[in-house]
């Protein structure tokens, strides 16, 4: 793989019915084994393993390097200049976003500052509360949206949302009211991603024109 230059690669991969013991996390470093630890559920510790070792493979499969030799390190938070802001590579200007719920890992790759997102539909009682923190006119779409079609437009919105606050490094520190994110925003370019049934995936990247986008759904390829 080369590394992006104009264009965006995204993959989209299925978590493996597995268990740890058959993945090959040989590249995760400590603090990455640390943190799969913590998890009581095997099924969140395969989850968890499988998307920072799929993470590294896509990340050495675009910069040349070992996937074991790669270090993060996160950019200053554009909130409060704290360095907690976006993920990136020391050692390399790729640019790169992580998401993952349930069965489906999300990876994205630019040039430009990227976030990508994805979130299961919500029960309709959950996406109707959670609407009220959402812009005014995206509240007013979901309102305005037949009730056993709420949850889906609720789950495009929120992963639109999700997709551009990981790409400003912001993440919830920003409010999730301040954006419409249901069109372009300055800037940046949105576009949702076809993932299958059962979920919403959203991208965003830091470029004022529409970005060409490659999905894939395996590590080779």
């Amino acid at each position: 793989m080369e590394q992006p230059q104009d264009g965006v690669e995204v993959w989209a991969l299925r978590v493996p019915g597995v268990s740890t013991s058959s993945l090959d996390l040989s590249a995760l470093d400590e603090e990455e084994r640390r943190r799969m630890d913590t998890f009581v559920r095997d099924a969140d510790r395969v989850r968890y393993g499988f998307a920072h070792a799929a993470l590294r493979t896509v990340l050495a499969g675009l910069t040349g390097s070992a996937p074991e030799l790669l270090r993060f390190a996160r950019a200053s938070c554009p909130c409060c200049d704290g360095p907690h802001g976006r993920p990136v590579l020391p050692s390399s200007a790729l640019e790169f976003s992580l998401s993952y719920s349930r069965d489906l890992v999300l990876i994205g790759a630019a040039s430009d500052p990227i976030g990508v997102d994805v979130e299961p539909a919500p029960p309709l009682e959950v996406a109707e509360q959670l609407a009220t923190v959402l812009h005014p006119a995206e509240c007013e779409e979901i309102e305005n949206t037949p009730p056993e079609d709420r949850p889906a437009v609720f789950a495009r919105l929120w992963a639109r949302k999700e997709a551009y606050l990981k790409g400003l490094g912001t993440g919830l520190g920003r409010e999730a009211s301040a954006d419409d994110v249901r069109g372009d925003l300055p800037g940046w370019y949105l576009t949702d991603l076809p993932v299958g049934s059962g979920y919403a995936a959203a991208l965003a990247v830091g470029s004022p024109r529409p970005c060409a986008v490659q999905l894939h759904s395996a590590l080779q390829g």
